[in-house]
């Protein structure tokens, strides 16, 4: 009666392994196993359509990497297979508040598949380890959720956030940020730094005799001359408020920062947007302020400051100039 009991057992066992491997083989999530060796040993038909990589080419193999990246890597299930949960921040994005089991792991990252022709996918994935009656690992279970349509929108949703609505460069909140984040990487680095503070000339003119709609547009235009003007992809242009734009130049001392300042009167002058509020021949001009870490301002509110002070110059003068500290450098004469 023993033999026949432990056969029974046995053949209970076996049907209970059948069932599990058929259940996950045909789960609706994304999943794919490895066993202690890292070999893949369950690659699920959801799985094929998510990647586009059948399960023929993995299985067996511990080239499940293929299935997500263009060049090899670890996945999530490698990372506690191999017991280096330390090395996740390094290759994925963690959410801290997402756990999965007491030694699992779970992330996100920008992913390749094989069937999005180039393009990228944004997957989610859990990965945990499976143990034997006496706690011995015997597989790590890894299942994938695609989350490109969320972090899409997310995406979308912090761009809208960062940017200006009517010109579509940077808006005032980024700009305070990436003010202080270079501030405080110039005092670190010490590295120059430089900023530059932007105005239309006699703007408000310029609504009066064109009308809003074209204000607009004008704003729109400057916006985009500004951005050009750029030399380096570091810089920033960003919307100030009003007809006032600011400009931060990393890397950039004042001679630089003039340069910059004068390419920009350059452009707005070869552009030639008229300027009837003035004068039936007059063109639209800017003024410009700029400071520089070299003067002591060491802060964003003292680098402000004096680029405030100098744009204040700047149009006292007769504005269509750029001023620098003692430094005057005009390239047209003043309307």
């Amino acid at each position: 009666m023993q033999s026949g009991s432990s056969s029974m057992s046995g053949a209970s066992s076996d049907l209970t392994k059948t069932f599990a491997v058929k259940l996950m083989e045909n789960l609706i999530v994304p999943t794919f196993v490895l066993d202690p060796s890292g070999k893949v040993i369950i690659w699920n038909f959801a799985c094929e359509r998510l990647t586009g990589l059948p399960a023929s080419q993995v299985i067996g193999t511990d080239k499940h990497w293929m299935g997500l990246y263009r060049t090899k890597r670890p996945c999530l299930a490698d990372l506690v297979l191999r017991g280096a949960s330390e090395d996740v921040e390094g290759l994925y994005v963690v959410d801290h508040s997402e756990t999965f089991g007491d030694s699992g792991l779970s992330a996100e990252n920008w992913c390749e598949p094989p069937n999005c022709g180039g393009r990228r996918r944004y997957l989610a994935f859990d990965a945990g380890p499976i143990f034997g009656e006496r706690g011995e690992l015997i597989a790590v279970v890894e299942t994938l959720r695609d989350m490109t349509v969320q972090k899409e929108a997310q995406m979308a949703l912090e761009a809208l956030a960062s940017q200006d609505g009517l010109t579509g460069i940077a808006n005032r909140r980024v700009f305070d940020e990436v003010l202080a984040r270079e501030c405080a990487t110039a005092s670190e680095r010490r590295r120059p730094l430089s900023l530059l503070m932007i105005d239309i000339d006699h703007f408000k003119r310029y609504n009066d005799a064109l009308g809003h709609q074209s204000g607009d547009d004008c704003l729109r235009r400057t916006a985009a001359i500004l951005s050009a003007a750029m030399e380096s992809p570091s810089s920033l242009v960003a919307r100030y408020g009003g007809e006032e734009f600011v400009a931060v130049l990393p890397d950039t001392d004042l001679a630089g920062a003039l340069d910059v300042a004068e390419r920009i009167l350059a452009d707005l002058s070869q552009a030639a947007m008229p300027h009837p509020g003035l004068a039936p021949a007059a063109k639209l001009s800017v003024s410009i302020g700029a400071a520089t870490r070299e003067h002591h301002a060491t802060t964003p509110e003292r680098l402000l400051s004096i680029a405030d002070a100098s744009l204040y110059r700047a149009k006292s003068l007769g504005r269509n100039r750029v001023v620098a500290a003692q430094r005057t450098s005009t390239l047209m004469a003043a309307i």
